[in-house]
Formats: C-alpha cells, sequence, structure tokens
C-alpha cells in the first residue's frame, strides 16, 4: 500500500477533538461502509469487502478495511477494470491503483447546534428531482445525482415559485445522519436560506434521535467557519480520492 498521499495539515482550524456520544469513532470514520451495511444496506450493490451506492442513487464507494489487499481486490471486482471510482475513509492506495484526483476535507459534527423548523421549508419530492439537479449544477455543492432524493429527506425554500435553496440526508451510519447538498442560488446568498436549512434538517434528525454530521471540503474554508460558529466540531480531517482501477484500457497520453 503506498502511503504516499495525506491530507494537507496546513488548514487553519482546531485539530480534531475527541469523538462525540459513545464511541462513534468505528462509525464516522468509516461512515459510507456503516451506511452501506446499515440503514442503507437497500441501495449497496456488494463484492465481499467492497460496497457502493446504485450508480444512479450516490457516487461513493467504501471498503471495510481500507488496508486490507483483499478489499481492493474486492473493489476491483464490484467496480470493473480500467473504471474510475470515488473511495471514502481511506488514507492511502494500493501502488497498482492510479489516484485521478484526490482533496482534503472535514468532517463535522453537530455537539451544540440550534436546530429550527423552518416555515418557509417545503419537503422536496421526486418531481422536483430535475430542479434541484439544476440547482446543483449550478452551485457544485457535492455530488447529487437523480436518485439521490430517496437517501433521506430533502427539503428547499422557493421564491416566485423557483427553488433557490436546498440542504437534505445523505450518508446514514446507524444514529448519525449526514447533512448534504447545502447549496444557494447566486442571487439569492447573503440572506441566511443555507444556516436556516441546516438547522431545519438538522431538527428532523435529532427529531428522531439521531446525530447530525456533514462533510465539507477543507479549502472551503468560510462554509467551515460557519457551520463552526453555529454549533458544529471539526471531528477529523478526512481524504476524497478519485481512483482508477487496474486493467481496462489506459486513458490517452494528452499530446500523443
Amino acid at each position: 500500500m503506498s502511503t504516499g498521499i495525506q491530507p494537507p495539515q496546513h488548514l487553519p482550524l482546531p485539530a480534531p477533538g475527541p469523538a462525540a456520544g459513545p464511541d462513534p469513532a468505528h462509525l464516522l470514520d468509516n461512515a459510507a461502509w456503516a451506511a452501506l451495511t446499515g440503514p442503507h444496506r437497500r441501495f449497496a450493490e456488494t463484492v465481499g469487502s467492497a460496497a457502493r451506492y446504485r450508480t444512479d442513487v450516490a457516487p461513493f464507494v467504501a471498503l471495510a478495511d481500507p488496508a486490507s489487499p483483499q478489499a481492493w481486490d474486492d473493489l476491483a471486482v464490484l467496480v470493473g477494470p480500467g473504471e474510475e471510482t470515488a473511495v471514502t475513509g481511506v488514507t492511502a492506495v494500493p501502488d497498482t491503483w492510479e489516484t485521478v484526483r484526490s482533496g482534503a476535507g472535514v468532517q463535522l459534527v453537530a455537539d451544540t447546534l440550534r436546530t429550527a423548523s423552518d416555515p418557509e421549508a417545503v419537503r422536496l419530492t421526486p418531481s422536483d428531482v430535475p430542479e434541484m439537479l439544476d440547482l446543483v449544477a449550478r452551485t457544485r455543492p457535492g455530488p447529487f445525482l437523480p436518485r439521490t432524493i430517496e437517501l433521506g429527506a430533502y427539503w428547499g425554500i422557493r421564491r416566485g415559485g423557483r427553488l433557490v435553496a436546498m440542504a437534505g440526508e445523505r450518508l446514514r451510519p446507524p444514529g448519525h445522519t449526514e447533512i448534504s447538498a447545502v447549496c444557494t442560488d447566486a442571487g439569492h446568498r447573503g440572506q441566511g436560506l443555507a444556516s436556516r436549512l441546516v438547522r431545519h434538517v438538522a431538527d428532523g434528525v435529532r427529531e428522531r434521535g439521531d446525530t447530525p454530521f456533514l462533510h465539507a471540503a477543507a479549502e472551503n474554508e468560510n462554509a467551515v467557519r460557519l457551520y463552526l460558529s453555529m454549533g458544529f466540531r471539526l471531528r477529523r480531517r478526512s481524504l476524497f480520492v478519485v481512483v482508477r482501477v487496474p486493467g481496462g484500457n489506459s486513458p490517452p497520453v494528452p499530446g500523443s
């Protein structure tokens, strides 16, 4: 296993503190695996120690033990030779695999977040997906696919009948729910819509007894600072990696 890929540590944020609650480290350190083998099992495609969401639901794959060569072999069978996939919960990639791109992220847990139901928030349904996909394409909050809405409750705020902000639930390791797809149309930023929706989604998460958490790109320091000010705690830094499975046809070399 190659150990050359490590998350950068320059982000000027406090170091991760102890995990919140009754030792959820085994869940949140590998949240996608815990979700795919738990509450989201119905969305999973699995080969041995590797699992992924169905490709129209979410782009994530996870390994039971990212340090296990067998888990990577299982992933190769699951995804197929020459294919690219996003792997979560890893800090190193086998030497025989190509890292297509990687990025540093942070995981934050809502320890002291004040939640609140928002009267302007409307529950989004499958009929809203085309408009949700359009908003995501314009704001780029992270992956959102045609069936991502099936993972949990998604809420939006409309102005003049048009969807201008949304947020919802994605990964669900036992006892936890990830808040995701937090985005606001450029023409309606600065009004606190995203914060309101985060509090609204978190309110529903807490109501059923789960702990809200979320992921953000480490380079998006403004968003991270906002979440910290709202009552999230930086739990850990993480690495998002897109890899190419060995084998298959190699991509063309630029300029060849």
